[in-house]
């Protein structure tokens, strides 16, 4: 790739740059804070590379979750990006080497850019592309890398209490949720994600679940469910009322 078209593709991510160096600093920081070495930051950024699932590892992690339910509870954060992946069959067309790497580095703001940017004239499609790609993971990458290591000195020098950091995955969520709501205008799958998960919780108490840690699993199998049967619901109706008007 010419420099010429390197630095449109890193204009192109300079926001994805501020948030990603944000929201990684938050990650590496809760990581350590949690009691787990500094380098496994840089590695779970750089293998897994799931933003909001590496968020959520950690407290899976801490909960002592066994490998099943890890694998489980990821799958169903992240099962949003099937449909991010078929979107794309046509635009990853002709990618050659860069489109298993492109495939693994699909975030959501990658695929943000990815759908929004036209390749510049004279420019190759794959190499744009997964320049866009690489240079968000970096992106990534560094943040987190730079949170753990500073969440390092600052236990060792300061003794500064991080308490309150695990609160950025919190805080990351609400983001998106209201991101979602505001894109959407769909009230719907937010107010059932929150009476699962009151409901799970409840069950907990009166000890129909059987730990803490099945209150996660069970309310997202629980909110899929029910969105599932409210849109097959909707869909027959918008159906009927196209048989009847015809």
């Amino acid at each position: 790739m010419s420099k010429n078209n390197f630095l449109q593709a890193f204009k192109v991510s300079v926001p994805v740059l501020f948030g990603y160096l944000a929201l990684g600093m938050g990650f590496g920081l809760l990581l350590v804070e949690d009691g787990y070495p500094f380098w496994l930051t840089p590695i779970m950024s750089i293998f897994m590379y799931a933003g909001a699932g590496q968020y959520v590892t950690i407290g899976l992690f801490a909960a002592n979750a066994n490998l099943g339910m890890i694998m489980i509870t990821e799958l169903l954060v992240n099962i949003r990006h099937i449909v991010y992946g078929l979107s794309l069959i046509n635009k990853f067309h002709g990618c050659g080497k860069w489109k298993p790497y492109m495939i693994f580095a699909l975030t959501d703001e990658t695929y943000s850019l990815l759908t929004t940017t036209n390749v510049p004239e004279g420019a190759n499609k794959a190499s744009f592309y997964g320049t866009i790609a690489l240079l968000d993971h970096i992106y990534w990458i560094t943040g987190t890398t730079l949170g753990s290591v500073l969440g390092l000195i600052l236990k060792s020098t300061t003794n500064i209490d991080l308490g309150g950091v695990d609160f950025a995955l919190t805080a990351l969520f609400t983001v998106l949720l209201i991101e979602q709501i505001l894109n959407s205008k769909d009230f719907v799958p937010p107010l059932i994600g929150g009476a699962t998960t009151v409901l799970c919780i409840i069950l907990w108490k009166i000890n129909i679940l059987p730990n803490a840690n099945s209150i996660l699993l069970a309310s997202l199998a629980a909110g899929i469910v029910m969105i599932l049967l409210i849109k097959k619901d909707k869909s027959e109706q918008i159906t009927q009322t196209e048989e009847n008007d015809k």
